[in-house]
């Protein structure tokens, strides 16, 4: 079933004309709705419009003004700025080509990973989901002397909420001189002390045998993808990668909200830490309900189907009593069988997660089959 969003996205919206309590998406922080990001949108698009059409002579004072706040914010040097994070993975791949010969892809990759390493025009290999000891055996088997891996995954995958296993996958490419991209588009602004991503959970901020691509169209509330690192790994990007230098610039209200959200971020870890308490009340509530998750930060948590329940009639009775949440069969990294995928927001009240509990489990006793 399609459903219609008809109100701000928030933890609370309406959809086909129903007040809900709103658990899909992605607005992990709710900053999509929060007052400031969005006046800042209002008053770049009054002030200038709403784009500036690229070209010669259109850099603007505010994406300076988001480099900096981005840059500030993840202690780099420099930033690129790209019209999607989509493009991200694309920009990686081919801006990174001098630096290897193959290319390896977690089987459950969002598309973007896959489309972006096509690009590179390289071999591309699959490795089993989160297997490291998998992609050390393909690496073995693929790589011919001298040649060099270019591993690529998702940082939180987008309906599973698993996180990478980065520690094991580094030491799985260790012995060829392998590098590390990580599509971290669920886990910026989440993951991570200060929520610069999954590199920051594991504590490998700065490990030069990563890299990684934002988005600010998630938990930043905004738009347009992002990279950031040292001056020269940027420098090497835009030398090569060409789909950054053939498209639009996002619009700049998106430039400003997107501003604006990485300045409340870095001056308030408010939402951060409510959004943690709001993860670890859900998972324990879905776990008491029966399935065995894990403890995790991760804002997205996956109902994978269970024998004698019909996920589709679940999703649908939740939302006659006003919650929806999302149904997944068809996307990247959804289990066998489907699953209920609950996003959880910091804006999300204690009330709402223990309404969602609590009427998870009774319709899951009325639709039992």
């Amino acid at each position: 079933m399609n459903y219609e969003m008809q109100g701000p996205m928030g933890a609370r919206t309406m959809i086909d004309g129903r007040t809900v309590d709103y658990f899909a998406g992605c607005g992990y922080l709710g900053l999509q709705n929060h007052p400031a990001v969005r006046q800042a949108a209002i008053d770049a698009l009054t002030t200038y419009g709403l784009a500036n059409s690229g070209g010669f002579g259109s850099n603007h004072p505010i994406y300076h003004q988001l480099r900096e706040a981005v840059c500030t914010y993840f202690g780099a040097e420099e930033m690129l700025y790209f019209a999607s994070g989509y493009l991200g993975n694309a920009i990686l791949a081919q801006g990174l080509c001098t630096r290897f010969e193959r290319i390896f892809i977690d089987e459950q990759a969002h598309y973007s990973v896959w489309d972006g390493a096509r690009t590179a025009g390289k071999p591309v290999h699959a490795y089993r989901h989160l297997d490291a000891d998998d992609l050390a055996a393909v690496c073995r088997r693929e790589l011919r002397p001298g040649e060099r891996p270019f591993v690529m995954t998702d940082g939180v995958f987008p309906v599973s909420g698993e996180i990478a296993p980065v520690p094991d996958l580094l030491a799985a490419i260790r012995p060829f001189d392998g590098q590390l991209c990580l599509d971290d588009a669920h886990a910026t602004g989440v993951l991570g002390a200060n929520g610069r991503g999954t590199l920051e959970h594991f504590g490998l901020d700065g490990d030069e045998r990563c890299v990684t691509s934002h988005t600010f169209s998630k938990a930043l509330g905004a738009y347009g993808g992002f990279i950031v690192g040292q001056a020269a790994l940027i420098d090497e990007l835009v030398t090569n990668a060409n789909v950054q230098e053939g498209a639009s610039r996002p619009p700049l209200p998106a430039a400003a909200a997107a501003c604006t959200a990485v300045t409340l971020l870095r001056h308030d870890d408010s939402l951060r830490r409510q959004l943690r308490a709001n993860v670890a009340q859900a998972r324990a509530g879905a776990r008491a309900l029966g399935w065995p998750l894990p403890d995790s930060p991760a804002p997205v948590i996956c109902l994978a189907q269970r024998d004698g329940l019909d996920l589709a009639r679940i999703q649908a009775d939740l939302f006659t009593h006003d919650i929806l949440v999302a149904h997944s069969t068809h996307y990247t990294s959804v289990p066998d069988g489907g699953a209920l995928r609950i996003a959880v927001f910091a804006t999300h009240t204690q009330e709402q997660i223990d309404r969602l509990v609590v009427t998870l489990g009774w319709v899951m006793q009325t639709h039992a089959v």
